[in-house]
């Protein structure tokens, strides 16, 4: 049955939906981070760890289970330099990669680079709400491992400003929803855009779904462009995935079509401006309605409504400028580099300029 472009509910899947799992496949030992780039979490104080260098998903269980996310605030000025001391560097050493909400206490997690550079040494730091930072020792926790089987070479190609090493994207984002890890980045596949479901506890992982979208800034079809950032929501009771790529059209999958092999063709539901590559996004609803909240590199951080994420038919036809879903620039929120929803009415921003870099709660808008 084909839906109206009028969304009468959406239910947003939060990133710790699903239920606790006494058998998480779990053991005790030191994980061996390469890297460590996206985060997200799932049940129990549950944090996966994108390790892109290693092309591999971490489930890490950080024992952090107690406290009150919906109260929680977390606010941390001169947060690189605070960073760099407890790390024993220097500030321009220091690379916050990314930052995850922990749903079941209200602390903030980040991933770091110490260093940089391809032997930048990872590192995993928690920030409570009383502005404490600590790292997450990694010599022995309770974790398990998901190796891709697909990822691209570690391999630098190209010479001068053109250098490139596709690994760096063979995990660009990840979220947590109905028991499974959605992971997306690039494959070494014909259709290198790649999203997989994996399920939670591992086991096998997938090849992944080769993702084509029609973008409508370069007039033609792709799949050779990764999935920037994303972040799953429900359409009554079908699963979407809303992912967002450099120059920027916004993309709706439906995550049942994340079968192993798959070729999928995504929806393009708008297409929000070139010369920009968003950064992080998450769903929210306020006053009755729902919204998308996404950090971008070049146009702010956009305010998305989604009355219009879910058409007919969507955009197929080359476009000058913009088309489908509008949004608003929130114009207080300058410099922002990466959010997460801290709980219903508030999240939590990195802001990043001038060499400096904090933590900041703010209300949803």
């Amino acid at each position: 049955m084909i839906r109206t472009a009028t969304i009468l509910s959406i239910a947003i899947l939060l990133a710790a939906s699903g239920p606790a799992f006494a058998d998480n496949g779990l053991k005790e030992g030191a994980p061996g981070l390469k890297s460590a780039g996206s985060l997200t979490f799932g049940p129990t104080g549950i944090l996966f760890v994108a390790d892109t260098k290693g092309a591999a998903i971490f489930a890490i269980d950080t024992g952090d289970i107690s406290g009150d996310a919906s109260s929680a605030k977390v606010n941390v000025d001169k947060l690189g330099e605070k960073v760099a001391a407890m790390l024993g560097t220097k500030a321009d050493q220091v690379q916050i990669n990314d930052i995850a909400a922990n749903p079941a206490s209200g602390n903030v997690y980040l991933s770091v680079s110490r260093g940089r550079g391809p032997d930048a040494l990872p590192v995993i730091l928690r920030v409570t709400s009383a502005g404490k930072i600590e790292e997450l020792k990694l010599d022995k926790v309770k974790f398990a491992r998901a190796s891709l089987p697909n990822a691209p070479e570690d391999k630098v190609t190209g010479t001068g400003t053109r250098q490139s090493n596709a690994r760096n994207e063979s995990i660009t984002d990840m979220a947590f929803i109905e028991n499974q890890v959605i992971v997306a980045g690039l494959s070494n596949e014909d259709f290198a855009s790649n999203l997989r479901a994996i399920p939670f506890p591992f086991k096998d992982v997938n090849d992944g779904a080769g993702i084509e979208i029609y973008h409508g800034a370069h007039g033609k079809l792709e799949t050779r462009s990764p999935v920037r950032t994303f972040v799953p929501i429900n359409f009554g009771t079908e699963p979407q995935i809303i992912a967002a790529y450099t120059c920027t059209p916004l993309v709706r999958i439906p995550l049942s079509e994340l079968k192993p092999g798959a070729k999928v063709r995504g929806t393009t539901i708008a297409e929000l401006g070139n010369r920009n590559r968003p950064l992080d996004i998450v769903a929210y609803t306020k006053g009755g309605k729902h919204y998308l909240l996404m950090a971008n590199s070049a146009r702010g951080v956009m305010k998305i409504g989604t009355d219009q994420l879910y058409p007919k038919e969507g955009i197929n036809e080359k476009v000058s400028d913009k088309a489908g879903q509008t949004y608003d620039t929130v114009g207080d929120l300058k410099d922002v580099t990466q959010l997460d929803k801290l709980n219903d009415t508030h999240a939590v921003i990195l802001i990043e300029a001038n060499g400096g870099a904090e933590l900041k709660t703010i209300a949803l808008p």
